[in-house]
């Protein structure tokens, strides 16, 4: 693809590989990565980019497959321009490039319970786009508002009616980039949310392969919520059980498996391409659905083409 693009401050990159950038370790490479400076760079590109040109915003790679063929048009990355956490009284105001770990520890440092967020891979624009959760909090539930570049380049405040809020999803346009976000918090002692926030670390190592390539919980649990972490937390329709009830705990394909630990996450062995991790989740789908009838949802975003045969 042949593209006279805008002069920018920040960097671009052409045929960018991008599975250095993602948690699973895969994918082909971008026609373009954008870097930009800061969110005046970005607003001047895009209102300058041909509007033909497909735009996806992309965080740290953490809920992602990049197809081995690659991506079409202009990838967005959210550097350090975009990363700054400034707590004032009970709100929380964050970059979208920021870690969910680290607004959340900013966060209790400054009294704001914010902890949900601190075993939340991942960075914040990706944590509102998604309206991520864990033990039984989500975005939506501390949103104030998201600062958003508009694919046409204009610059505008989101509310919570804007983006509309539902389980893992919200409503934003094709193309339209996120650039930072408001969260308000209750108050509350910083040592007491300090030792929520090691506790909930622990549960997640007992429970999840956080030392494998995975990015994070592969499907959407059927009940329409997440885990809350609490001792009466019921397990029907949790993806998890249902792929286990498959028989599908520890499945493989090529370099891809379903975690002998946490069944609902895919990992990344050492070698699997694009096309085996994705295959392997289509598999999932597919007995999960011949042994319980149940549809599982991808949570992880599959994006680009595959590599023509």
């Amino acid at each position: 693809m042949t593209l006279t693009l805008p002069p920018v401050r920040g960097t671009i990159t052409s045929n960018r590989p991008l599975a250095d950038l993602t948690w699973l370790r895969v994918g082909g490479p971008a026609d373009w990565l954008f870097q930009p400076a800061d969110a005046d760079d970005l607003a001047a590109f895009l209102a300058a980019l041909d509007p033909a040109v497909p735009v996806f915003p992309m965080g740290v790679g953490s809920n992602l497959i990049v197809r081995d063929g690659g991506l079409r048009g202009v990838v967005i990355r959210l550097g350090r321009g975009f990363n700054a956490i400034d707590v004032t009284g009970d709100t929380v105001t964050a970059g979208a490039a920021a870690l969910d770990a680290h607004v959340a520890r900013r966060a209790a440092q400054a009294g704001v319970d914010l902890t949900f967020l601190r075993t939340i891979p991942g960075a914040i624009g990706g944590a509102v786009r998604m309206n991520a959760g864990c033990y039984g909090g989500y975005v939506s539930d501390y949103f104030v508002s998201a600062s958003v570049v508009t694919r046409a380049g204009e610059s505008i405040a989101l509310t919570a009616a804007d983006l509309q809020f539902g389980y893992r999803e919200t409503v934003l346009p094709q193309g339209w980039v996120i650039t930072g976000a408001t969260l308000r918090g209750p108050r509350a002692a910083p040592e007491a949310l300090e030792a929520r926030m090691q506790d909930q670390i622990a549960r997640r190592d007992a429970s999840q392969p956080t030392r494998d390539r995975s990015a994070g919980s592969t499907f959407r649990n059927p009940a329409g919520f997440s885990s809350t972490g609490q001792a009466d937390d019921s397990h029907d329709l949790k993806a998890w059980k249902v792929i286990d009830e498959a028989g599908l705990r520890g499945a493989r394909r090529g370099g891809a498996q379903m975690s002998p630990k946490h069944p609902n996450f895919l990992i990344n062995t050492g070698d699997a391409t694009a096309a085996d991790l994705e295959g392997l989740g289509e598999d999932v789908r597919n007995k999960v659905f011949q042994n319980s009838g149940i549809k599982l949802e991808w949570e992880i975003m599959r994006i680009g083409e595959p590599v023509p045969e």
